[in-house]
């Protein structure tokens, strides 16, 4: 097609964005900062790891426009790519704060996380969305979905996150591919071999209807380009990560006890009006409500017996077990939930809009307060949602909520403490702890940490298991075990010596005391941009080796 935006490469899209001669390439091919856990594994790197960053000028507007490769490892996000969208907008966040106006213009053309880096690029994906939050206080963080590949996996949380939301109809938008789907639901929940089906529920056309793209424009440079500009100017903000409230009202309407019919949702959402949402409440009981792990150590670290939530998976409750008094916040497994492909722990609709209903509610209560309540989440979450409803909706909107509020109120001053007391996978722990200040964890053979399930990822990679398995004893980063995790440098306390997952009177006071250390790390250092996880010993000597001379060389050359 003659024009077509949707055929250029990311360098291409960059170029025919950017005014003619005004355009700046920061880290470019030259540079030669290639992914080393790609080569690691024989996979054969690219120079510029997928990624084309640019400064320029948009119709005398300053902009930094970064565009992803969608031919190379499918856009997917490790931890080079990831560090050179994470500087971009770190030093377009200095910029602002400065009164330096300058716009990020984000082009998604992305799987989500690349598999073969897995770990790197969760971190990555819940970097970039904490610098699009502090961002959109100065100007509106713009996103492209153009098509090909898409928005899929952790940045379709990305995409839920910006300001304005721009894609033709060529694009796809969603949390789980199809394919992923059917794997761990099974064909009945999500035919991956159905292409109307597919384009019905994620296509642009019904994420138009769905409220989840802000603009449908025609595959040419200059009516996107156009829709930039637009933006731009009219400093548009959809608000898409704020409106937990609006959902909430809207869910609390329909019937998801079954598949929806796509034009009785449209007509839904069309004529739905916000109303009140009540607080959640939790309360003790007689019997415990749950068994998981996150439900007990939610009940230790908050002194309640039996606690039962008004809420079916999502718990909150004040406690003064620490030197200061916290909120402590938990998502657990409930067997009789309404929404059937939540109720082993999954976090899904309601659970990312309830999550970030209630962290809003702690911010407004204390926005005023000179110090801010420390906020405590307990971390035991098995995967996302995986249904056709879900995608429909849009899970990825609702995770977005709850990992924007919790960054909001991380960089409002909250120390936000995530404890892994389970598993921490995928786009749950994107929603539900990896915007923490701080993260600590059991030292127990049965936690997880990963991006996807082994099944789903090997459907995905074309590797078998064993590969897999095989490939992670060179790139800890694809392993699923927490010692390995321990070694990126993402927590800051890794309690060697608590083997169990199971609460014990020791195991608590150990916690605690780990998480007292990390609230008050976070008072003395006042870090409140996660630069914990780039600056600590295991980071910056092994763990985020890559992305610290990334950072290094984007200051150098934004700076030049």
């Amino acid at each position: 097609m003659k024009n077509s935006f949707v055929e250029l490469n990311a360098r291409e899209r960059v170029h025919a964005l950017i005014d003619a001669g005004t355009g700046c390439e920061m880290i470019d091919p030259f540079d030669q900062m290639i992914a080393p856990n790609l080569v690691a594994q024989d996979i054969v790197p690219q120079s510029d790891d997928g990624i084309v960053v640019s400064r320029g000028m948009i119709n005398d507007k300053a902009v930094v426009v970064i565009a992803m490769e969608g031919k190379f490892q499918g856009g997917g996000i490790g931890e080079v790519s990831g560090a050179k969208i994470i500087a971009a907008l770190t030093e377009a966040l200095k910029e602002n704060q400065a009164d330096h106006e300058i716009y990020p213009i984000i082009v998604l053309d992305t799987g989500g996380v690349r598999l073969q880096e897995a770990n790197y690029g969760l971190l990555s994906i819940s970097e970039i969305g904490n610098l699009i939050v502090a961002l959109k206080q100065y100007v509106p963080v713009i996103g492209l979905v153009p098509g090909r590949v898409g928005s899929f996996g952790g940045m379709s949380i990305t995409s839920a996150l910006m300001s304005h939301l721009i894609a033709t109809k060529k694009a796809r938008i969603g949390l789980n591919g199809p394919e992923v789907i059917e794997t761990e639901a099974g064909v009945r929940e999500f035919d991956s071999s159905d292409k109307d089906l597919i384009w019905n529920t994620i296509g642009a056309r019904q994420r138009m209807h769905a409220q989840i793209v802000d603009e449908l424009v025609t595959d040419s440079v200059d009516a996107i380009k156009d829709a930039v500009v637009s933006a731009i100017e009219e400093k548009k903000d959809s608000h898409r990560s704020e409106r937990a409230d609006f959902y909430l009202s809207l869910l609390s309407e329909l019937d998801l006890s079954k598949p929806m019919d796509i034009d009785t949702y449209n007509q839904a959402l069309a004529a739905h009006q916000t109303k009140a949402v009540s607080a959640i409440h939790v309360t003790e009981g007689t019997a415990d409500a749950a068994a998981s792990v996150g439900y007990q150590w939610f009940a230790a670290l908050t002194g309640l017996n039996h606690p039962v939530s008004s809420s079916a998976s999502v718990y909150t409750a004040t406690s003064d077990q620490f030197l200061e008094d916290a909120v402590v916040t938990a998502i657990v497994p409930n067997e009789q939930n309404p929404m059937y492909r939540v109720r082993n722990g999954e976090v899904g609709l309601m659970e990312g809009f309830e999550m970030g209903h209630l962290l809003e509610t702690i911010y407004e209560e204390d926005k005023d307060k000179a110090v801010k309540r420390p906020v405590i989440a307990v971390i035991d979450v098995s995967s996302q949602a995986y249904g056709y409803n879900e995608e429909l909706i849009g899970i990825h909107v609702a995770l977005a909520n709850s990992a924007a509020a919790y960054a909001k109120l991380r960089q409002a001053g909250h120390p936000v403490i995530g404890f892994i007391a389970g598993n921490a996978i995928s786009g749950a722990f994107l929603a539900h702890g990896l915007q923490s200040s701080r993260l600590i964890a059991l030292n127990s053979n049965h936690i997880s940490v990963q991006a996807m399930s082994k099944e789903s990822a090997s459907r995905v990679t074309k590797r078998s298991i064993a590969e897999i398995e095989a490939a992670a004893d060179k790139v800890p980063s694809i392993a699923y075990d927490i010692r390995n995790y321990q070694k990126l440098g993402a927590l800051f306390t890794f309690l060697d010596t608590i083997t169990e997952q199971t609460v014990t009177a020791e195991s608590k006071a150990t916690v605690i005391d780990a998480i007292n250390a990390a609230i008050k790390d976070v008072r003395q250092t006042n870090d409140t941009m996660l630069t914990n996880r780039y600056t600590n010993d295991i980071a910056v000597k092994g763990g985020r080796v890559e992305t610290n001379k990334v950072f290094a060389r984007m200051n150098e050359e934004w700076n030049d």
